[in-house]
């Protein structure tokens, strides 16, 4: 009964349309705000230390010769190419899951990389780059004097 003593005219409708309003609101943007991140490829192993980085991925199907890695300051790319499979003659998919053609993947490290050092292997479908810390990022220990 506390409901009908401080009901007043009209403000049912007020308060229906301020909710359908900020519903608007919340949809318009709905495409913008959920959309699911898209996982990259290749995927990708990260770990740092004070040194530098090491960078790892798996590329089956991948041969050595059709990846190319590159680093501006802090930022790495790796390039690559997966070639598709030869059939044998008169064969066709029952399954097809693996995909190929061309692929980039582009991300930032938490600090600068010395080109001239950077180091990678390709051994049985995986990717291993060493990316050591550019000297003039490294962190320095300041002693400090006495006066």
């Amino acid at each position: 009964m506390t409901w009908l003593r401080t009901y007043r005219p009209g403000s049912m409708w007020r308060e229906m349309d301020r909710l359908q309003r900020e519903m608007n609101r919340l949809f318009a943007d709905f495409p913008k705000q959920w959309t699911a991140p898209v996982r990259g490829y290749p995927a990708m192993n990260v770990w740092t230390n004070e040194e530098g980085a090491v960078v790892t991925s798996e590329l089956p199907g991948c041969s050595p010769e059709n990846i190319d890695i590159s680093v501006v300051g802090d930022t790495l790319t790796i390039t690559g190419a997966v070639e598709p499979e030869e059939l044998p003659e008169e064969a066709q998919y029952h399954r097809r899951e693996r995909s190929c053609g061309t692929f980039t993947r582009s991300f930032r490290l938490p600090f600068a990389i010395d080109p001239t050092k950077v180091d990678a292997i390709f051994n049985n479908g995986v990717l291993h780059i060493e990316l050591p810390r550019a000297e003039e990022d490294k962190p320095r220990k300041i002693k400090v004097k006495n006066a």
